[in-house]
């Protein structure tokens, strides 16, 4: 375990170099890595994990999603089960479902949750709030959690190019006095970058706070905004949409991602230096009461007794299209479908 500092802040890390694929494949030599859900994360992590050299098994529901798997390689009968069976079959059970669905299988797979397994997720929200979603594990399994810090499709696609996304691990439970070698395993057996330490509690904080800020919620309101503006006042739709998301996507973050928004600051021209440097404030004063109140919602369970509520609803697949339909249908991401046909790229 590595010390790294972190913006002057000292933190544990783990890097591939001082816990090598190798070692990973030792630990876990005797596992079967049963995987239910092969929808967002499930993909990137049973197919990385297959890549690595460890034995895995998919638990998935009929239907468009099944094909899927069986059209990655999984073999029904042999690799492919049904989401009980799998999980029957697995020594390392892993809940890679949507929360909702988490909350309905659990009690048909509960039962195989035998003495010396562990139970597996990668988001921390079914045992934080497990008076609300009921997600109780017996206390002679182990408990344990890797989370990537992205999408499976980026997963896999950088495992795929050589890379890693980094990713957070916890233990919850350690019943067997292996689940902390059996969560590093796992986290360098599914392609991490390098991995930090957390808890579940504070996972889902970050990750329900990240979703609904800067990672999606709040990036999109801060897009809408200065597109609406810039609308109102005149301006076309692909000029709006180039200062507002062309720019900002294909040119700058690019950059900051590589070198900092402190080398950003310095490398642009002095104009855009003095209005950046005088604005950041404001916009900071602003947001930061609404990040407070998106915190304190996380916080208290509201946040996840909305998701809960809405997920159960009959009818919540039908207005959750409709909302993204209308997204879809907005003017300013419509424009980006005309937009990114004219990159170069695509000429």
């Amino acid at each position: 375990m590595a010390q790294m500092n972190f913006g002057g802040v000292m933190e544990n890390v783990i890097t591939r170099e001082e816990f090598p694929l190798e070692k990973a494949r030792e630990i876990l030599k005797d596992e079967t890595i049963a995987v239910l859900g092969y929808g967002v994360q499930g993909p990137g992590q049973a197919c990385n994990l297959r890549d690595n050299g460890f034995n895995v098994i998919v638990g998935q529901r009929p239907g468009k999603t099944y094909d899927k798997a069986v059209a990655d390689g999984w073999v029904p009968g042999e690799t492919l089960f049904g989401i009980e069976e799998a999980a029957e079959k697995g020594t390392i059970v892993c809940m890679l479902l949507s929360d909702a669905a988490q909350i309905a299988v659990w009690p048909k797979i509960k039962q195989y949750l035998t003495p010396g397994k562990a139970l597996y997720f990668s988001h921390g929200f079914g045992i934080t709030y497990k008076e609300r979603t009921n997600i109780i594990p017996p206390a002679d399994i182990d408990v344990i959690m890797v989370a990537p810090k992205g999408s499976g499709t980026s997963l896999r696609t950088m495992f795929l190019e050589g890379r890693g996304l980094n990713s957070s691990y916890a233990v919850y439970q350690d019943a067997t006095g292996r689940a902390t070698d059996r969560t590093l395993a796992f986290g360098i057996g599914i392609g991490s970058g390098y991995l930090f330490e957390t808890t579940f509690k504070r996972e889902v904080y970050s990750d329900l706070t990240g979703e609904r800020g800067s990672l999606m919620g709040a990036i999109q309101g801060l897009l809408l905004a200065q597109y609406e503006v810039l609308r109102e006042h005149g301006h076309t739709p692909s000029e709006a949409f180039n200062e507002t998301v062309e720019e900002l996507t294909q040119s700058l973050m690019p950059l900051f991602a590589k070198n900092g928004m402190d080398w950003m600051y310095a490398n642009c021209s002095t104009t855009a230096q003095r209005g950046a440097l005088d604005w950041m404030g404001p916009f900071h004063d602003a947001i930061k009461p609404v990040m407070e109140k998106l915190y304190h919602s996380v916080e208290t369970g509201n946040e996840a007794q909305i998701s809960i509520d809405s997920n159960s609803q009959p009818d919540y697949r039908e207005k959750l299209n409709a909302e993204l339909k209308a997204l879809r249908e907005s003017e300013m991401w419509q424009t980006a479908v005309t937009v990114r046909k004219l990159r170069p790229e695509n000429n």
